[in-house]
């Protein structure tokens, strides 16, 4: 054998390791593509349902939005009828209200002169008056009341 026979069986020898090589390579990108090929497949028979049901759950949302908006106009509306209503009642019953009340306390003031005795007159003494703090008579007031 010569050299160049031997060289040639050497380069024979490598292209055989590097074929296999290769070989082995591509049966383990064709394992790769085939695994890949069934999870793509999986991922696409629940996703497909997911996204349907994605979609059904925005459409119910957007229905129930427009509900509450409905529902905030009317309430809206609402506010403004009852804020007129209360300035109609304040502007109607406000003033001859005021006007009851002051006539009220003119004539319990008149009331109370009268019941007292006219100064000078030296039959009794005047009455007290009273405080009242939050509807309520002070204990002060109460003891002079009592004593008197």
């Amino acid at each position: 054998m010569t050299g160049g026979e031997v060289a040639g069986i050497l380069v024979a020898v490598f292209w055989a390791i590097l074929v296999s090589f290769l070989a082995v390579v591509l049966v383990r990108l064709a394992q790769t593509l085939r695994a890949t090929t069934r999870l793509v497949a999986e991922v696409t028979e629940q996703a497909v349902p997911l996204l349907a049901d994605a979609s059904a759950t925005v459409r119910s949302a957007q229905t129930q939005l427009d509900r509450v908006d409905a529902i905030a106009t009317d309430v809206q509306e609402v506010t403004s009828n009852a804020s007129a209503l209360s300035t109609t009642v304040a502007s109607t019953f406000g003033g001859p209200l005021v006007k009851v009340a002051a006539f009220g306390y003119g004539v319990r003031r008149a009331m109370g002169r009268r019941a007292t005795p006219a100064a000078g007159t030296g039959d009794a003494e005047p009455a007290p008056r009273r405080r009242v703090v939050t509807g309520r008579t002070l204990p002060s007031a109460r003891r002079r009341n009592r004593k008197g």
